[in-house]
């Protein structure tokens, strides 16, 4: 090589050096850091993916160097990424991409939506989709004469925003073996038809992702909990973080079969093992204790209103749930309970109560996630086992369609008891939020405003319970530090501190001046992933 060439290439490893090093420089706003020792700054510096300075815009400017990109805040705040710590990334991204129902205001405008998805996708060998609401079709339902003349050439299934519920054609019925007249089919019936459709494909399961992290990183997620990943689902993870397509750091909860016990643990610890990744892992666990309040499936202590014989049912022996928790534990894996009832409460918690008995000392970051009731005595258990509460807000909504009727099952007293965030929070528990999307919003804003208040986002309805309402920093916790410590991630990202990742978010205004219930109005303007913009709002400057 000449010495021509040798000069050159120096010249340019010198300019690759400086572009990799340059800073950027957050300034003039309101930063709350979540970080206990200094709450509050006003400019952040990056570089090369990291929080090299947090402070004054004096001190900033200095820190970044005169080569520094620059963005001038003018009073709005900047927060870590949320972290959303349960959510169905991919059973949410398929519904983006099949028959939406939800704006249809009128049965006739649902029949129109139909008849123009099964026109726009004639090549689907189903028709698949959901929104639809039952209260819009009155008691008898969505008939399945009319479904049937809608999609007469395939199957269709279409379900309630829950997903619970199924408005179905012949056809679907006749490949399901059932056998019912009406269109509407419901728990296990529901499960024999799903059980019918084709699973997606790899390829599908990516595109739906695409999808969901998109809106995820439009409401400021960076961060997430898949809470029911399958292997097919791990798998397209997978593939999705080698392709470079993650613009979240995903842990996947791999679904626990209560029917398989313990001798399943080796196969996902080889799953875990063999899908770790830059921004993906599959360390985490789900086990199903129980169904749902409205519906009389979460597992209660007292049986419910009007049914003396009715407690609901645990979906896992407790013998079961402590020997797999046991040995997930051992093997290292964060755990996640679907929780509803307050029977189901304690056994959950006392599975991990005697899993720290037989394991030992060790970096237990496991949670209960819905937690609908809880029987005052084991309030306190969550702080004294470390043990997280992970709660949805929006099922706090008053206006929510399942409220009433989770009132009616569990009268008056126990209804008090719903969803006990500040009484955990007062017991020593910590706290998470997440969203359950597809439930009605991801919007952490929307979330954060209805845990304040425990009513409506428009205000429209009073608090049932209260007493329960949290505080904005307890809720920006939940939704950062907190998150980051149950997935192990603390230690690089969920607070604003120097040597963490860039996982970043500048918010419209500066949520605690902001009356509460405006809350929901809030946006997200930028969203950084390793100090790279993974979102940004067409208006918001970026240089």
């Amino acid at each position: 090589m000449t010495f021509v060439w040798r000069l050159l290439l120096l010249a340019l490893l010198c300019v690759a050096q400086a572009r990799a090093e340059s800073a950027l420089v957050l300034h003039g706003g309101a930063v709350y850091t979540v970080d206990p020792a200094r709450p509050w700054a006003s400019a952040v510096v990056v570089r090369d993916g990291r929080i090299v300075f947090v402070g004054d815009d004096a001190g900033a400017f200095v820190a970044a160097g005169s080569d520094a990109r620059t963005i001038a805040l003018n009073g709005r705040m900047v927060l870590p990424g949320f972290q959303d710590s349960h959510i169905h990334p991919m059973s949410g991204g398929m519904r983006l991409t099949r028959c939406q129902l939800g704006e249809a205001g009128t049965v006739e405008a649902v029949y129109a939506a139909v008849r123009a998805c099964a026109s726009a996708h004639p090549e689907r060998p189903w028709l698949l989709g959901a929104g639809w609401s039952p209260q819009m079709f009155g008691g008898a339902g969505p008939s399945r004469a009319k479904l049937d003349e809608l999609v007469p050439d395939r199957p269709a299934f279409l379900t309630t925003p829950d997903g619970y519920t199924g408005w179905v054609n012949s056809r679907a019925l006749a490949i399901a073996g059932l056998a019912a007249k009406s269109g509407v089919v419901d728990g296990e019936a529901a499960q024999r038809v799903r059980a019918q459709i084709p699973r997606p494909s790899e390829a599908e399961y990516r595109d739906a992702l695409r999808l969901s992290t998109a809106m995820a990183n439009r409401f400021g997620v960076t961060s997430l909990v898949d809470a029911n990943a399958s292997a097919a689902i791990v798998d397209a993870y997978a593939a999705a973080d080698r392709a470079g397509e993650l613009t979240v750091r995903v842990v996947a909860a791999q679904r626990v079969d209560p029917a398989i016990g313990p001798a399943q643990v080796d196969e996902m610890v080889a799953r875990r093992d063999a899908a770790r990744g830059r921004r993906f892992r599959a360390d985490a666990a789900k086990i199903f204790l129980d169904g749902e309040i409205d519906r009389r499936t979460a597992a209660m202590i007292e049986p419910y209103a009007g049914a003396p014989a009715d407690r609901g049912d645990l979906l896992i022996e407790a013998r079961t749930l402590n020997a797999v928790v046991r040995r997930l534990e051992a093997e290292g894996f964060l755990i996640h309970m679907h929780a509803m009832g307050d029977r189901a409460v304690r056994v959950g918690l006392d599975a991990i109560e005697l899993g720290a008995q037989a394991n030992g000392a060790r970096d237990r970051r496991h949670q209960l996630a819905h937690i609908g009731v809880v029987d005052p005595r084991d309030i306190r258990r969550f702080g004294a086992l470390g043990a997280a509460a992970n709660f949805q807000p929006l099922f706090f909504d008053p206006s929510d369609p399942a409220t009433p009727a989770a009132i009616a099952v569990l009268g008056p007293k126990r209804a008090r008891l719903l969803y006990p965030m500040a009484s955990v929070a007062a017991g020593g528990g910590r706290l998470l939020a997440s969203s359950d999307w597809p439930a009605p919003s991801m919007s952490p804003f929307d979330a954060i405003q209805v845990a304040m208040t425990r009513q409506p986002v428009d205000g429209s309805k009073p608090a049932p319970q209260p007493q329960e309402r949290v505080d904005l920093a307890a809720m920006l916790a939940a939704y950062t530090i907190n998150g980051a410590w149950a997935a192990r991630e603390d230690a690089i990202t969920g607070s604003i501190e120097v040597g963490k990742l860039a996982d970043l978010i500048v918010v419209d205004r500066n949520l605690f001046e902001t009356p509460v219930g405006e809350i929901h109005k809030a946006r997200v303007l930028l969203t950084l992933l390793d100090g790279a913009p993974v979102y940004r709002d067409p208006d918001f400057a970026w240089r």
